[in-house]
């Protein structure tokens, strides 16, 4: 890889401690041995008040220009953000990588490292539901085959990278209907990827045999709400919400992705915002994971691992029990990529 090469990508900066993690996604971007150009967007709550169409238009422009962006948490106020941009970009499949980091307190002792693959849209995310007199409330749940196909196709092709097998996951027996067309359409991909080894299982029964031993579990593909369920219960058995870090992405017709955005679990944190204490490590990976997507396997490769090195390490922000701020824990992290890059691994 030369320094000569170039990465161009769009960046949605949000509210509260947005900043700070930018600011650290550009201090590790600074140090990679190539060249990131970020292109800004506004998509803080103060902007959106007074042009939200206009926020909303600048960073559909920017990335179907770049045809990659990472985003910062945003305060969801008389819309949320995140759903506006999915619907826009017609993201359609949403990636959880989570892994268990030593360092890491826990109530947990087993060791998680799986890969949630959702789907983005529908489910009984799609429609809020309407009151009928006031006892009673509806409403309707529903499941296509597009999105389904596309990923139930994203976790196949992801566990035949990863030489494991695909595992999906609904209520099937109970909703025969909208989670067996998931399931139809998980068995239809299947048959394609003869190699990769699948099965289904109702999604109750998987969380606790997820608890008992999540080692048996590598790629699970859901439906919406499962797949959000099961992000933060993960997360949860890994000891932090905040270690977590997603890719939302969009597909042409014959499943390949047009659009991708990587950004990191967690909120805002106003209460933190601006005093250099919040943990980019969620920010950290997400860059991590744009740069694996974007082709450069070995530098977001080796900028993951650099942040599991430094938590594992004991060089934590305070919400992990460390003394570091926001930027000396960036600091810790460039240092032991840096060592990754060139070979020595110890921190």
């Amino acid at each position: 890889m030369s320094p000569s090469e170039t990465l161009d990508l769009a960046e949605f900066h949000g509210d509260g401690i947005s900043a700070e993690l930018s600011e650290a996604v550009h201090y590790v971007a600074a140090r990679l041995p190539m060249n990131v150009r970020f292109h800004d967007v506004d998509l803080s709550l103060e902007r959106r008040n007074k042009d939200a169409e206009g926020s909303y238009r600048d960073a559909e422009e920017a990335i179907r220009k770049y045809g990659v962006a990472i985003k910062y948490p945003t305060t969801t106020d008389i819309e949320s953000p995140n759903k506006v941009l999915r619907d826009r970009f017609d993201f359609s499949v949403i990636h959880r990588p989570v892994c268990s980091i030593p360092g890491v307190a826990t109530r947990y002792d087993g060791k998680v490292d799986i890969h949630i693959v959702r789907i983005a849209v529908g489910g009984t995310y799609e429609d809020a539901g309407r009151r009928i007199g006031t006892e009673a409330a509806v409403s309707v749940r529903v499941i296509e085959r597009r999105p389904s196909f596309q990923a139930a196709k994203f976790a196949f092709e992801l566990a035949q990278k990863l030489e494991c097998g695909v595992v999906s996951a609904s209520k099937y027996t109970i909703q025969r209907a909208t989670d067996g067309l998931f399931e139809e359409v998980a068995e239809e991909v299947a048959a394609t990827y003869p190699d990769v080894d699948h099965h289904a299982e109702l999604f109750d029964a998987l969380l606790a045999k997820l608890i008992m031993k999540a080692e048996d579990y590598k790629v699970i593909v859901t439906p919406n709400e499962y797949g959000d369920f099961l992000s933060d219960a993960a997360c949860g058995m890994i000891g932090s919400i905040g270690l977590g870090a997603s890719a939302s992405y969009a597909f042409n017709d014959e499943g390949n992705v047009t659009l991708a955005m990587f950004d990191p679990a967690g909120g805002t944190a106003p209460d933190i915002a601006g005093k250099n204490l919040c943990n980019p490590s969620a920010a950290l990976l997400a860059f991590g994971m744009l740069l694996e997507h974007e082709g450069y396997r070995a530098v977001g490769g080796a900028l993951g691992d650099a942040v599991r090195d430094t938590i594992e390490a004991g060089l934590t922000t305070g919400d992990l029990g460390g003394k570091l701020s926001t930027k000396e824990f960036t600091e810790a992290v460039c240092e032991a990529m840096a060592a990754r890059l060139t070979g020595g691994a110890n921190l």
